[in-house]
């Protein structure tokens, strides 16, 4: 499936954001837009990867992370689908924000930092900011 230019998902490697998060995002900002409808056929991994020039891993784990939170449901042996699980959390879904913070929390636990370094961690950041 080839996205058109109006739905274009291109990745930045100079930007600084990981790439799985702008994948993510991206994705993310399709679905709640409506680009992609309800029911609506994703790409598959392997072809998400190869159109994108990136890893499949990072691909399955965009994948499993935007499924997790409701936006596609995966069925075997047929693809990924858009989901509107999301929507039973809308307010979440609407926050950015929130869903900053998330992925940075997930980002910290993948690196192994524990739950209680995290908070001190932002907070000494905060304080570099002022």
């Amino acid at each position: 499936m080839i996205l058109d230019d109006s739905m274009r998902i291109t990745i930045d490697d100079s930007n600084g954001i990981p790439i799985w998060l702008q994948l993510r995002n991206r994705l993310i900002y399709l679905i709640t837009s409506g680009h992609y409808q309800v029911g609506e056929k994703l790409p598959t991994m392997r072809e998400m990867a190869v159109e994108l020039g990136i890893n499949y891993n990072t691909v399955s784990k965009v994948y499993q992370d935007i499924e997790r939170d409701g936006y596609i449901v995966s069925k075997r042996g047929r693809g990924t689908f858009v989901s509107d699980g999301y929507l039973a959390n809308q307010d979440a879904a609407d926050n950015q924000a929130e869903s900053l913070t998330d992925a940075f929390i997930q980002q910290c636990r993948e690196l192994g930092v524990p739950r209680e370094d995290i908070a001190a961690l932002v907070q000494r950041r905060l304080e570099l900011t002022r």
